[in-house]
């Protein structure tokens, strides 16, 4: 039996995966990522890049894609809380300008994989977030795209009142991104991959 558990999402292609935690009075074991046992549930993908973050409660980090070499990405929290959100921005997609949000944490372990194709980003809930992603090609400096958080016609529920916050913390490039609208996006739906 797998240690990994597929858990499907509003978005086909973008899954949640549950991991077997073996837990006793010491503390607790997993594996946190098993290629054999991935590849068996679904996730066949090849990882080239590890990336780890911290942030403080309120920092937002997105929403990132890259083009060309597009990324997809295996996210994780090692310690704290997000709140991940994924946008699909693939052209002729059903789910094309729509978005999906869901809570990452250290206490429930679990993974988030996000296609090439899903502009992705994430709102830190509690002070020292540590996130942890692989990624499926490296990173591009040249390539780097995004789009603006709090973009209207998405209409991207954060929760930012419930920590008692007006606007996030962000980088002057993440406060510059343009809408959606105001992008050719360079992605393209093909029956759920690029």
């Amino acid at each position: 039996m797998s240690k990994f558990r597929p858990v499907p999402t509003s978005f086909p292609g973008v899954t949640l995966f549950a991991i077997t935690v073996f837990a006793d009075d010491r503390g607790f074991f997993m594996e946190s990522y098993n290629q054999r046992e991935l590849a068996d549930v679904g996730l066949s993908e090849t990882f080239v890049q590890d990336n780890h973050s911290c942030s403080r409660k309120g920092v937002l980090r997105g929403l990132h894609y890259q083009h060309p070499h597009p990324q997809g990405k295996l996210v994780r929290v090692l310690r704290g809380r997000i709140y991940d959100v994924v946008v699909d921005i693939r052209k002729g997609s059903p789910t094309f300008g729509k978005w999906m949000g869901v809570e990452l944490t250290d206490r429930d372990h679990a993974m988030l994989w996000v296609p090439e194709g899903f502009a992705h980003g994430f709102l830190s809930m509690e002070d020292h977030t540590e996130v942890f992603y692989k990624t499926t090609d490296f990173y591009y400096p040249q390539g780097d795209a995004g789009i603006i958080w709090n973009d209207p016609d998405l209409g991207i529920y954060w929760p930012l009142e419930d920590m008692e916050i007006d606007i996030p913390l962000l980088t002057e490039k993440d406060a510059c991104h343009p809408r959606l609208a105001e992008i050719d996006t360079p992605f393209q739906y093909q029956g759920g991959r690029l």
